[in-house]
C-alpha cells in the first residue's frame, strides 16, 4: 500500500549480494539496463508506465530502525553491514524512457548508472513496478483500439490481484487510454475521472425495477445510466428506462449523460435491439454501454457484428491482463565503469538467442519517417554517437544482419528516448499528471502503423543496432566463443 516503507520490497538475494560486494570492497559504477523480451498477448508494441511509483520508491529508499532490526533477525548480515544500511541512500544516475511512450522488445526502458550495491538493490522493486504497470497500459491501449473510439471505462478492483494492483492497475490503464475508473481511490491519489452506475442488488432493493430506475434518475439526473438486464432486458428493463427518462423530459429535466447498461446476454443482438427501442421512443442520444467479460478480442468481435454499444465497462480481463499476466522485463549488467570514465562492455550469454544481452553503456533514438510521422525504427546506440539526418542511414537486423533498410538522407528525423531522471541520486525530473501522460499516450499511438495495431500478426517495428554497437557485441561473442 502507498503508506508502506517500500525498502524492503527486495528479494533476498539482493540484499545478500550487496554484503557481498560490501566485504569484498566492491564500490564500481556499473550499468544496468530494464528491459523486456516480447510484446505481451502477440501484439506489435508495448506502453511504458510506472515511472512515478519508481521516482518514489528511490526519492523515499532508506533502512528504517524496523527494517534494520528485522535484517539483524535473520542472523545472515554483519553490523558492519547493517551499519552501511544505517546510512544508505541512492547516490548515482538514472535515464528513462517516459511514460506514455510507444515501447519495443530489447531496449533499456530505464538505465541505472550507479554504485553497484546500489544498482543491484533496487532491481526487484523496479522490476515489480514496471512489469505491472506496463503490462495493464498496454492491454488497456488494446481494448481502447478495439472500442475504436468509443469510451472504454476500467472497473476491475474487486478483481485485481489485491489493493495495488487495483490501484496502480487503474492508473495505468488511464494511461493507456481509459476515460476513467471505478476506482476512488485511484481517482484521489491521480486526480482522474471516476465513474460508475448502480448494481442489480440497487434494483432487487426496491419493490420494482420501475421505482428503482425512477428513485436513482432522481438522485443523479445528470448521470442517469440504468441497468437493464435484472429481470429481462427486453421485455421489463428498457420499457421501465424509456419510460423514466420520457417522465425526466416531461419535467423539464435535461437529459445529459444518460442511457442503458447491459452486463449479460447477446450483447450484438440485444444492443440492437435496445438501439431500436430508444430511438423509436426518441431518445437517440440515449448511451448504450455494455459490460459482462469483455476484452479487445469480443469488443473487435461485437463491432464487427454491428453491435449498436457506445461505451464499454471493461473490468478482469483488463486489470488482470487475463490472457497475458506477466510482462517479462528484466534487469541485466552492461557495464562496467573503469578508472579511467569509460565503460568496459558485459554481455550475458545464452543458448536461447533473444538472452543475449546488448553489452555498453547505451541510449536509444527513435526514428520517423518525415513524410508520414510513423515510427520507422528504434536505434539502440552507445551513449554519445551522434547521427547527420541529413545524410543517409543504414539500418539492419542484429539477429539477421544481411537484411537491410537505407534512409535516405532528409527523409527521417531522430529524437532520444531516454532522458534523465535522477542525477547523483537527486530527483532532476517532474512526473506529469496522469491525464497529461494519456494525452501523450494517444499521441504516441498514433505514430505507430495501422499494420503494427492489429492483433493477429502485427507488423514488426524492429528495434535495431548501431554499427558500433553491434560491432562491440560481435567482438564480445568472439572472445567469449574463444574460452
Amino acid at each position: 500500500m502507498s503508506t508502506q516503507n517500500l525498502t524492503l520490497l527486495t528479494d533476498l538475494y539482493e540484499l545478500t549480494m550487496m554484503q557481498g560486494y560490501f566485504k569484498s570492497g566492491n564500490q564500481e559504477t556499473v550499468v544496468f539496463d530494464a528491459f523486456y523480451r516480447s510484446n505481451p498477448c502477440g501484439g506489435g508494441y508495448a506502453i511504458c508506465a510506472g515511472l512515478a511509483q519508481i521516482i518514489d520508491y528511490i526519492t523515499n529508499l532508506r533502512f528504517s530502525d524496523e527494517d534494520l532490526s528485522y535484517l539483524r533477525s535473520l542472523g545472515i548480515f554483519d553490523e558492519d553491514f547493517l551499519a552501511y544500511l544505517e546510512g544508505f541512500s541512492f547516490s548515482g544516475d538514472i535515464y528513462a524512457i517516459p511514460e506514455g511512450s510507444i515501447i519495443f522488445p530489447r531496449e533499456p526502458l530505464l538505465k541505472v548508472v550507479a554504485p553497484i550495491m546500489e544498482a543491484q538493490l533496487i532491481e526487484t522493486a523496479v522490476l515489480n513496478i514496471l512489469n505491472h504497470q506496463c503490462l495493464i497500459a498496454t492491454k488497456a491501449a488494446r481494448v481502447c483500439y478495439a472500442a475504436k473510439g468509443d469510451g472504454v471505462m476500467e472497473f476491475g478492483l474487486r478483481r485485481a490481484q489485491g489493493p495495488d494492483s487495483g490501484i496502480y492497475g487503474a492508473r495505468a490503464a488511464i494511461i493507456g487510454g481509459c476515460k476513467g475508473t471505478s476506482n476512488v481511490l485511484a481517482g484521489k491519489l491521480f486526480d482522474v475521472p471516476v465513474l460508475g452506475t448502480h448494481a442489480h442488488s440497487w434494483i432487487m432493493s426496491f419493490p420494482d425495477e420501475y421505482t428503482a430506475f425512477q428513485r436513482y434518475a432522481s438522485l443523479y439526473p445528470s448521470a442517469c445510466t440504468l441497468l437493464v438486464d435484472t429481470y429481462d432486458t427486453l421485455k421489463s428493463g428498457v420499457p421501465n428506462a424509456i419510460r423514466v427518462f420520457t417522465k425526466m423530459k416531461e419535467a423539464g429535466i435535461p437529459l445529459t449523460n444518460y442511457g442503458v447498461r447491459m452486463d449479460s446476454g447477446d450483447l450484438a443482438y440485444l444492443s440492437k435491439k435496445v438501439r431500436r427501442m430508444l430511438d423509436d421512443a426518441g431518445f437517440p442520444d440515449a448511451v448504450i454501454s455494455a459490460s459482462n467479460d469483455l476484452d479487445e478480442y469480443l469488443i473487435q468481435s461485437l463491432k464487427f457484428q454491428g453491435a449498436m454499444i457506445t461505451s464499454w465497462g471493461v473490468g478482469t480481463n483488463l486489470i488482470t491482463a487475463k490472457d497475458n499476466p506477466a510482462f517479462g522485463g528484466v534487469y541485466k549488467l552492461a557495464a562496467v565503469k573503469a578508472p579511467d570514465g569509460s565503460f568496459l562492455p558485459k554481455i550475458k550469454l545464452s543458448e536461447n538467442t533473444e538472452k543475449v544481452t546488448n553489452p555498453g553503456n547505451k541510449t536509444i533514438y527513435r526514428i520517423y519517417d518525415n513524410d508520414t510521422g510513423k515510427i520507422r525504427a528504434d536505434y539502440i546506440c552507445l551513449a554519445g554517437e551522434a547521427f547527420d539526418t541529413e545524410e543517409d542511414l543504414i539500418l539492419f537486423d542484429p539477429n539477421e544482419p544481411w537484411k537491410k533498410t537505407r534512409l535516405a538522407g532528409g527523409s527521417y528525423r531522430m529524437h532520444e528516448l531516454l532522458v534523465p531522471i535522477f542525477q547523483n541520486g537527486k530527483c532532476v525530473y517532474t512526473s506529469p499528471g496522469v491525464m497529461e501522460i494519456q494525452a501523450f499516450c494517444t499521441r504516441e499511438k498514433e505514430t505507430i502503423w495501422d499494420e503494427t495495431k492489429r492483433f493477429v500478426n502485427p507488423a514488426k517495428i524492429y528495434v535495431d543496432l548501431s554499427d558500433r554497437l553491434y560491432e562491440m557485441k560481435r567482438q564480445l561473442l568472439n572472445e567469449m566463443n574463444q574460452i
